[in-house]
């Protein structure tokens, strides 16, 4: 089309509105691509806490790897969250033992993995967004089926999230580590802070 031709367009009832919606659906289309979520171990932290009668148990746990991609239009998403199920620590080396040999089995089952399927709420893409976040969680060799809410909080390059749950590992099918002197919750809390970069979904790769 020639300076002439899109001159006499111009004048054209619909020609802003056409060139106007065109606009906009590029800006959705960009707005919806895919968005690769890159997970750095050094600024990922898992923490655990586990009552009991005498005093609260707190631990930590390490990143193994992970990756997420999201689609913000259909609100999916998926990769994985894997966590050292050896790595776990809670300050006392007899009760560590206890912990990996009775109730992990983490020889065993060496991961602890949440595969996230679906994101309820937006996220927006600058800034904080509160909400939901359903996958499966496997731990002991099993999935189970959960739903965590989740605080992110997202930059053009960086992003992080926030999420607090609750395991009911002794419901889940492992042993409660209770004695006749020392009883624990048939629960424990998990805290997961997770970041790291935003990338292309062409770029992104596993955290080894």
């Amino acid at each position: 089309m020639n300076a002439t031709t899109r001159k006499a367009y111009k004048h054209v009832p619909g020609y802003w509105l056409a060139v106007l919606t065109l606009l906009a659906a590029l800006a959705v289309s960009a707005a919806a691509q895919d968005t690769a979520f890159q997970l750095d171990p050094a600024q990922t932290s898992v923490k655990f806490t586990l009552g009991d009668i005498l005093h609260t148990v707190r631990g930590t746990f390490h990143l193994k790897r992970g990756a997420l991609q999201f689609e913000p239009a259909s609100g999916k998403i998926s990769g994985e969250i894997v966590v050292d199920a050896a790595s776990g620590e809670s300050g006392s080396g007899m009760r560590d033992r206890k912990m990996h040999k009775e109730v992990l089995e983490s020889n065993r089952y060496p991961d602890i993995a949440f595969h996230p399927d679906r994101i309820e709420g937006p996220v927006a893409n600058q800034g904080k967004s509160s909400v939901k976040i359903h996958g499966m969680f496997s731990i002991h060799g099993v999935d189970h089926e959960i739903t965590v809410p989740a605080e992110v909080d997202r930059s053009t390059d960086h992003w992080s999230a926030t999420v607090h749950f609750t395991v009911p590992y002794a419901k889940w099918g492992m042993k409660n580590p209770s004695t006749l002197f020392l009883r624990v919750n048939d629960s424990v809390e998990i805290d997961l802070v997770a970041a790291g970069n935003v990338a292309k979904p062409s770029t992104v790769s596993s955290t080894q």
